[in-house]
């Protein structure tokens, strides 16, 4: 079900038309939303890098790596499922965390209680400044939505914008199909 404005635990959904290379077919959580901006997480570009490629201290299992935005990109973020498992995490609602002790994480990893379909590791994000993402929802760029960490995690992410968009069904399970160049349809 599409809402009109985000909340911390939002998705935003690209419209097919969106235009923006940084976000083409992208679904961004957003992980903050407040009157000051917006900072969000895309779910579906995955990285040509690694985790253990990126970090000075490798962990026992390397996970897959996903471009979070084009903002500083050289930054780590994280969400993932594990609850009051980590310390200082931030609860988005519907089962799904944002960041937390790192130093905890890197322990839980490394003694093989966090499995890879539970955590999502990112470089960048993506953020608006006060006022810039409610002129993109204005111009129709985004469709907001809201999905619980099953989806999120259980969702291969070559599938996942097409995957929430049937998921809300009516006029965007027809947008799903759209073409990603309409001139070779």
């Amino acid at each position: 079900m599409s809402t009109t404005s985000p909340t911390n635990g939002s998705l935003l959904i690209a419209e097919p038309f969106l235009g923006d290379s940084n976000f083409e077919r992208s679904v961004v959580l957003v992980c903050e939303h407040n009157p000051d901006g917006t900072f969000g997480l895309v779910l579906n570009q995955i990285a040509q890098v690694r985790l253990n490629d990126v970090l000075s201290d490798e962990m026992y299992h390397d996970y897959p790596l996903y471009v979070g935005g084009p903002v500083q990109q050289n930054t780590l973020h994280y969400i993932h499922r594990l609850g009051n498992l980590l310390e200082d995490a931030i609860d988005l609602g519907n089962g799904l965390y944002w960041s937390g002790n790192f130093e905890q994480l890197r322990q839980l990893i490394n003694a093989g209680t966090v499995k890879e379909n539970d955590i999502r590791f990112f470089v960048g994000y993506s953020g608006w400044s006060e006022g810039q993402l409610e002129g993109e929802l204005a111009q129709n760029a985004w469709i907001i939505s809201h999905a619980d960490a099953d989806f999120i995690f259980d969702t291969p992410s070559d599938q996942f914008w097409r995957g929430v968009l049937r998921r809300m069904g009516g006029q965007y399970r027809v947008l799903s199909h759209y073409p990603v160049d309409p001139r070779l349809n």
